[in-house]
This record gives C-alpha cells, structure tokens and sequence, in this order.
C-alpha cells in the first residue's frame, strides 16, 4: 500500500508542477505569461526531480505507466505491482490535474481560447499525423527509459543525484524532442489530466480531444517497453 500511495503522490505533485508551469505560460494574467518553450521545459524537468525525491526511496518513483511497464518486462519490478503502480498513477495525476484548475481558477476564466485551456492539461500535435506523432512519443519514451536506466545502473554511482539526473533527463527530451507532440512520454501525464479536463466546470472549455487521446497513451507504453528491452539488451552485450 505504502508503494501505491507514494506513486500517487509522486504522480500528484509532477502534474501539479508540470501542469502548473504550462498554465503559468500559457493563460491570461499571469506574471509568467508567454515566457515561452524552455520556461516550460524546465518546469516539467525540475517537476520529475522534485515528485522523484519525493517518493523515490518508497516505491522507486516511476510516476509514469511506461516505465513501470517497461520496468516489469525486463523484470526490474513484479507484474502483480504493475495494476496498483498505474492506477495510482492515472488517480495522482487526476488530482494534480484538478489543483492546477484551483490554483489558476481566475486565470481560466480570463483566457478565451478553449485549446489554450486543454493544453494546460494534456498534449496536442503541433502538426496532427497521427503516425508520425505516434512514432515520435515511442522514440522520446524509449530515450527516456534508456535514460532512467542507465543513470541508475550502478557503474555510474550516482546515488541521491539520480533523481535530479532524471530531472535533466526529461528537460532535455522536452528541449530536444518536444516540439512535434508535447512530449508526453508518459501515459498517466496525459490521460489523468484529460479526464480532470473532461470532468472539471470549466468556462468556455472545447471537448477533450478524445480522437487523439490515444495517442499519448499507447506509444509511450510501446516506447517504454522498447527502450527496456533495448538497454537489457545492450547491457548483456556490455556485462
């Protein structure tokens, strides 16, 4: 249970960080208004950092569906752990979804545009392909558990910096890679705030973009379980 909560926490506080920097950029009125790309690279990378100390040294700190997947593949954690990690993980998000509405209540309400408002919750295509987006969450997902696994392999020594390394991890695929989808990497960031979105009394608000909602739910779980098997694969080669 003690696992469970934690990846729920984990997943609460990312989406409230990662979430809240896209609200602090993009909405109406705030004192971070339009600041741009990296402002928002930045806060999604230190949010990783901040739910991984968090929560790490409970449950590991997957926070992410694809890496607990693509983790139980390889055999790094128990299938029987998996449903309760991603459940936690979709609710945790859900509710840090939610107190990203809170805190930005009057911000929603001054901002007109409806995309504007769902992108604070979940990604869009720059360009919608719906291919070649799916194909760029699988590449950037499965840099991202290469990444996850290699800074924590223990040649490296990294000890307590993991979880910052982890942090600039998701800063660089988000300043490298980000910009064809949004770079969800990450099916809970995408789908708990979707649903907060659908659910949630927002003025003026679009539908939740069911049609590409899928997307960023089923690549990066592809792109996790890539990623996995190709640094196992590399590290026996290696060992």
């Amino acid at each position: 249970m003690a696992m469970y909560l934690a990846e729920f926490l984990g997943t609460m506080i990312l989406i409230l960080l990662g979430d809240g920097v896209v609200a602090n950029v993009s909405l109406k009125g705030t004192k971070a208004e339009g600041s741009g790309w990296i402002v928002v690279a930045t806060g999604w990378g230190l949010a990783v950092a901040m739910a991984a100390y968090i929560t790490g040294w409970v449950s590991g700190a997957h926070i992410n569906p694809a890496l607990t997947i693509g983790f139980a593949v390889i055999g790094k954690i128990s299938w029987s752990l998996v449903p309760g990690y991603i459940i936690s993980q979709v609710l945790g998000a859900m509710v840090g979804a939610i107190l990203v509405f809170v805190s930005f209540r009057n911000h929603f309400t001054k901002t007109d545009d409806p995309d504007t408002k769902l992108g604070v919750f979940c990604t869009a295509p720059a360009i919608r392909n719906y291919k070649w987006n799916a194909i760029t969450e699988v590449i950037g997902t499965a840099l991202l558990v290469i990444g996850i696994l290699g800074i924590n392999n223990g040649n490296n020594g990294v000890g307590v910096l993991s979880a910052l390394l982890a942090g600039f991890l998701v800063w660089s695929i988000g300043l490298s890679l980000g910009g064809p989808t949004g770079y969800a990497i990450n099916p809970a960031r995408d789908l708990g705030p979707r649903i907060a979105h659908a659910i949630l009394p927002i003025e003026g608000k679009r539908d939740s973009d069911w049609g590409y909602g899928i997307i960023p739910v089923v690549a990066p779980i592809v792109g996790g379980i890539i990623g996995a098997v190709v640094y196992q694969a590399i590290l026996s080669v290696w060992v």
